[in-house]
C-alpha cells in the first residue's frame, strides 16, 4: 500500500506540472486495482496505467491543437 501511495504522489505531481500528466492519475488508479486483482502486482499495474493514460491524453492533446490551427487556418 506504501508504493501505490508513492506512485499516486508521484502521479499528482506531475498531474500539476501539465495537463498531459493528469491522465497519468486515472489510468494509475485503473491499473493499480487490475494489476491488484491480477496477482498483487498493483504498483507494476499503476505505473502501466500511469502510461497509458499519459499517452492517451497527450494524442487528445495533439488532436485539439490540429483542430485549432485548421480552425485558425480557415478563417
Amino acid at each position: 500500500m506504501k508504493k501505490l501511495a508513492f506512485v499516486a504522489a508521484i502521479c499528482g505531481m506531475f498531474g500539476m506540472a501539465a495537463p498531459a500528466y493528469a491522465g497519468c492519475l486515472g489510468g494509475a488508479a485503473v491499473g493499480a486495482v487490475a494489476g491488484h486483482m491480477m496477482g498483487h502486482h498493483g504498483v507494476a499495474g499503476a505505473a502501466a496505467g500511469c502510461a497509458i493514460g499519459h499517452h492517451s491524453a497527450v494524442k487528445k492533446e495533439r488532436a485539439a491543437q490540429q483542430q485549432d490551427q485548421t480552425q485558425n487556418t480557415n478563417h
